[in-house]
Formats: C-alpha cells, structure tokens, sequence
C-alpha cells in the first residue's frame, strides 16, 4: 500500500518516544545539573561555565531527536535519514557532550569517598585502554566501515535489538574517538593541541572512503529497505547514492568544522604565549613544580597539568602558598626584630 509523503508539519509532529531512552537521557541531565548546582554552591565565585552547561544540554537534545523524532521513525525506511541519524548520534552529539566536559564536573561536585572513587575509575587500566587513541581511532573507522559497506544494514533493520545496539555504538565510539581531539578530560592521555588536529582531521578520509563507495554501488545493497518502502521518496538506488553523498559531504564539513573549534585554543595559546598572560601563567606553573616537588617529590604527572581540573590539587596549592606568605613574614619580622 502506498501513502503518500508527508507535509513538513506532519515531519515535525512525528515523534516515536520511547521510555527507556527517554529515562536515561533525563537522568544524565539531572546529573549534570545536580553537579552544576553543587559547584554552585561551593565555589560561588567560580561556577560552572554556562557555555559548558548549555553545550552538554545541546547533546543531549541532538540524541532525543537522533531517537525519538521523525529521523528515528524513517530511519528503517530511508537509508540517507539513516545516515542523518547515524553523524547525529557519533559525531554531533558525542562532541557537544565532551565541550561539556561531565567528567571534570563529577570531580568538582564531589567530595570524598566518592571524589577518590571517580578518579579511581578515570585512571584505571580500563578506562586508559578505552580512551586510548590507538584503541579509538580504530574502532570507529571499523564501526563506519562494518555498519555501511556490509550486509550487517540488513540485520538491523530486521532486528530493533541489533538497531538499539548499533545506535549505543555510534555514540559511545564517537564520544571515545573524539574525546581524544576536543578532551581536556582528568584522564591519562593528555595530547598536544595539533596532535589532537591530527586525530580528528584523520576521519575524513574514512567517511569519504565510505560515503563514495556508496555513491558508486550500482545496485542496492539491502534489500530490506524494500520491505519499509512507504511509496514515496527516492527509488532503493537513489536511496543509498543520496546516503553516500550526505556521508561523503556532510560528513567531512561537519569534520571541517570540528577542526576548527579544535584549532581555536591552539591559535590562542600561541597568541598570547609572548605576552602578560604568558609569562604570567609560566611563573604559575614554576610554581606549581615547586610544590610538587615540596610535597611528593616530583611525579611522573606534572601537578601543573591537572591544578585547573582538580579542586583538591587547587585548594591544596593556595594553602600551600599561604604557608609559604607566612613564613616570609615570619622572617622579615625576626629581621626587623
């Protein structure tokens, strides 16, 4: 039975909710906001960012409406609103989640047990592993390839469980593999800024590479679309030639994009390496060593690195600089004595 397209407004008014999805976004947004509230309240003169809080809220519309809107709805009908749906959910999303940076806010909203235990984690072996771009980098260039120039569509699409999956992989791949490029995470990879430059700009040869070979495909490759067919729209051939150029074009501007932001702060902390604030900030940091070196003996993690992401570092650092301003005074006034 054919129908016939619907209006933009009927698109608009299309939603698919499901509950599960639903849950679990509203959780990681009242858990964020719970930590906004608690830095709030601790560091009344430094909360958190607003810019930092609106970015992680904007991910998490991006995956509501990646799932539950009309994209979600004609995903299993239409390959290019698949493809639609499939940069939403690893590349959009997890990189507005990462700017919001909700691990570095899980450390600033707690106290121990619970401060230690989130560090803890960060820094174990697995989290390391996982967050390691020779692990990252890999699995989404293997999860673009597998997912779009094999039969693995066809499983999807006959399966809602395997589609679930493959939705969770999108984004969680996406959030490891770009958190090597826009992270400033409390983890142990910490990368330069043009080594992470590197990184983001190495996926565009991967989404090309896919997007083309789709483009090229003189036949359609998942017969299972048949299946969905609503009557309208491109023909099966077209289907999967549209999905390949939305792969190919959008894919790389929204990379081109990315590469961008990332070279904003890089371009910055070159401007202002000669100036007050350099030199400024390099006195602090000496600093900081001299702390380090005071108090543990030096590490193989320079506390100067992680000070800004960690309010015990930060608390431990000024009363040590209190300290250090009462004993000169000590001093001066035995001299003066």
């Amino acid at each position: 039975m054919e129908f016939s397209a619907p209006t933009i407004a009927q698109v608009l008014a299309t939603w698919s909710i499901e509950p599960i999805t639903m849950l679990l976004v509203l959780l990681a947004g009242a858990l964020y906001g719970w930590g906004v509230v608690r830095v709030r309240a601790r560091h009344p003169r430094r909360p958190w960012p607003l810019a930092r809080a609106a970015s992680f809220y904007g991910g998490l519309v991006v995956i509501v409406v990646a799932l539950q809107s009309a994209i979600a709805v004609y995903d299993d009908a239409f390959f290019w609103i698949h493809m639609i749906q499939h940069l939403m959910l690893i590349m959009i999303a997890p990189v507005l989640l990462i700017l919001g940076r909700p691990l570095i806010l899980s450390l600033h909203a707690t106290r121990n047990p619970w401060h230690t235990r989130i560090k803890r984690v960060l820094r174990s072996r697995v989290v390391t592993a996982l967050t390691c771009p020779l692990v990252a980098v890999p699995a989404y260039a293997g999860i673009v390839v597998f997912t779009h120039l094999t039969s693995f569509n066809t499983l999807s699409i006959q399966n809602p469980a395997v589609d679930a999956a493959e939705e969770v992989a999108y984004l969680v791949v996406g959030y490891l593999y770009l958190l090597s490029g826009f992270g400033d995470e409390p983890i142990r990879w910490r990368l330069s800024r043009p080594i992470k430059m590197v990184i983001i700009l190495f996926s565009m040869p991967i989404d090309t590479f896919t997007g083309v070979a789709l483009m090229m495909t003189t036949a359609p490759p998942w017969p299972a679309y048949a299946d969905n067919y609503p009557g309208w729209g491109p023909d099966l051939l077209t289907d999967v030639h549209w999905g390949g150029a939305i792969m190919w074009v959008g894919g790389d501007a929204i990379m081109m994009v990315f590469i961008i932001i990332a070279a904003i702060p890089w371009v910055r902390d070159i401007g202002g390496s000669g100036g007050r604030i350099g030199w400024v900030e390099e006195a602090r940091r000496q600093n900081v060593v001299r702390y380090q070196q005071a108090t543990t003996g030096g590490g193989d993690t320079p506390l100067s690195r992680r000070l800004d992401d960690d309010d015990a570092a930060l608390d431990a650092y000024n009363a040590w600089l209190a300290r250090m301003a009462e004993r000169d005074a000590s001093r001066a006034s035995g001299r003066d004595g």
